[in-house]
Parts: C-alpha cells; sequence; structure tokens
C-alpha cells in the first residue's frame, strides 16, 4: 500500500465527511451564511447534497487501504477524480464573480484534490521497494 494514497483518501474521506456532517445537520445555517432563504426544498437539498458526502467520504475511509491507482481500484479513483475535478472548475468560475476567502479555500483544496487524485488515477502504484522498469 502506498502510504500517499492512504493519505489522500484518509484526507478526503475526513474532508468529504465533515462537509456531510455540518450539510446534514446545519442546511439552514448553511443557507444563512450563503445568503438565500432556508426554505424547504433548499434545506432538503443542502442535506441531500450532505448525504452524498456522507456516502463518499465513507467510501474513500474505508477503501484507504486498498491498493489505488492504474487499473486498481479504478472506480473509486475515477469517481474521486471527478467529483473533485469538476467542482473545481465550478468554484473557480464562481471565484471569479464571488472572490470570498471561504471560495478561494475550498477552490485551493478542491485543486489540489483534483491533481491528486489524477495522479493517481492515472499513474501505475509501485508496491513499497519497487522501481519501475
Amino acid at each position: 500500500m502506498d502510504l500517499r494514497t492512504r493519505a489522500l483518501m484518509a484526507i478526503s474521506a475526513a474532508f468529504m465527511g465533515l462537509l456531510g456532517l455540518g450539510a446534514s445537520f446545519l442546511p439552514q445555517e448553511i443557507l444563512a451564511s450563503a445568503g438565500f432563504p432556508a426554505n424547504r426544498l433548499a434545506v432538503v437539498l443542502v442535506q441531500v447534497t450532505g448525504a452524498l458526502f456522507l456516502g463518499f467520504g465513507f467510501l474513500n475511509w474505508m477503501a484507504r487501504g486498498t491498493l489505488i491507482g492504474g487499473i486498481y481500484s479504478r472506480p473509486v479513483a475515477m469517481g474521486n477524480f471527478i467529483h473533485f475535478a469538476v467542482v473545481t472548475i465550478v468554484l473557480v468560475k464562481a471565484s471569479s464573480t464571488q472572490a470570498t476567502t471561504a471560495f478561494i479555500a475550498a477552490t485551493v483544496i478542491y485543486a489540489v484534490l483534483a491533481v491528486w487524485f489524477g495522479a493517481v488515477l492515472f499513474t501505475h502504484p509501485l508496491k513499497r521497494g519497487e522501481t519501475r522498469p
């Protein structure tokens, strides 16, 4: 098991878990801080998003000990890469008009995780002590 992918999976699991817990249990507060009315539909959508984050976070936590990269655990790596890459693009676009500290911080975190998952997805994992031919 590559220590870098184990750390990546643990970091992404913790990040998504925190987002999921917040969105699941504090939807009105999240909407209020973003300047949106906390109507029932908006609250439910934030909670559903929180459930998605929790599910992905638990998936990453449970997969942290598996070999990931290349063809190994490709669906896990691909799902994470797509999530982090697409959200990075969305946040970059949003940051261009709403350049708050929170948007910029989220964009940086998402971009780092997108690049890291991209590197894991498109490279072959090396076992400890193994060298490339």
